[in-house]
C-alpha cells in the first residue's frame, strides 16, 4: 500500500486550531506562539510531524481540523482510533507546565511503577530532610550520572526506563551520602498499575 502524501501545511494546523478554532492552550504543554516548533503533547521543541486525529485507514481526511503537531516520539504513541475526542483526551491529560520536563516526569512516574515509592517518598522514608544541602548535592550528581547512562541504539532521547534507573541511582548516592540504607525491594508487592 502506498502511503499517500500530506497535503495540509503545518502552518494550516496551528492557525486552524489556535486562530480559527481558539482551542484551550491551558489544557495543552504548548502556547499558540510556540504550537508550530514545540510538540502539542509534550511540549519538547523538535521537528514535528502532522498527526492525523482520525487515520487516514478509518475514514480520516486530509485537512486542518483531522491534523495536529507532534514529534516523532509522541506521534508513534498516539491513539489510532476514530473518535477525535481521544486525541484531545490523550494530548490534554500529559500537559506540563514547563517546556522540556515531560520526559523526566516520565521517568519518575517510571521509577513510582518499578518502586512503588515516589522519589519525594523515597528520601522521606530514608529520613532525610528535604533541604538545600539535599538539592545541592542532587544537582552536583545528576550531572555526573549522566555520564553513566546512554541513549539506546538509534533513539535520540532518554527512555523512561533509563530516567527511572538514573534516579534510582541518585537515590543510593543520596541513601550513601547520608549513611543511611535502602531497603530490601519486596517484589511480591501489590502492584499500583491498575491493581496488578
Amino acid at each position: 500500500m502506498i502511503k499517500k502524501q500530506i497535503k495540509t501545511k503545518k502552518e494550516d494546523i496551528v492557525n486552524y486550531w489556535f486562530f480559527e478554532q481558539m482551542v484551550d492552550e491551558g489544557g495543552l504543554s504548548v502556547d499558540a506562539a510556540e504550537a508550530h516548533e514545540r510538540c502539542w503533547r509534550c511540549g519538547c521543541e523538535k521537528r514535528l510531524e502532522r498527526c492525523h486525529i482520525i487515520p487516514e485507514s478509518l475514514g480520516g481526511k486530509d485537512e486542518p481540523s483531522n491534523f495536529v503537531l507532534l514529534c516523532h516520539r509522541c506521534h508513534i504513541e498516539n491513539p489510532n482510533i476514530s473518535d477525535p475526542e481521544i486525541m484531545w483526551d490523550w494530548i490534554r491529560a500529559y500537559r506540563v507546565s514547563f517546556y522540556d520536563t515531560f520526559w523526566s516526569i516520565l521517568g519518575a512516574k517510571e521509577y513510582e511503577f518499578i518502586y512503588n515509592k515516589s522519589i519525594e517518598n523515597e528520601i522521606i522514608d530514608l529520613g532525610i530532610d528535604i533541604d538545600d544541602k539535599l538539592k545541592d548535592f542532587i544537582e552536583i550528581n545528576i550531572k555526573e550520572l549522566f555520564k553513566e547512562i546512554s541513549y539506546h541504539y538509534g533513539h535520540p532521547y532518554l527512555n523512561t526506563a533509563t530516567c527511572a534507573g538514573l534516579y534510582r541511582m541518585l537515590i543510593k548516592r543520596i541513601a550513601k551520602e547520608y549513611g543511611k540504607k535502602l531497603p530490601p525491594l519486596d517484589y511480591n508487592r501489590k502492584r499500583t498499575f491498575w491493581g496488578f
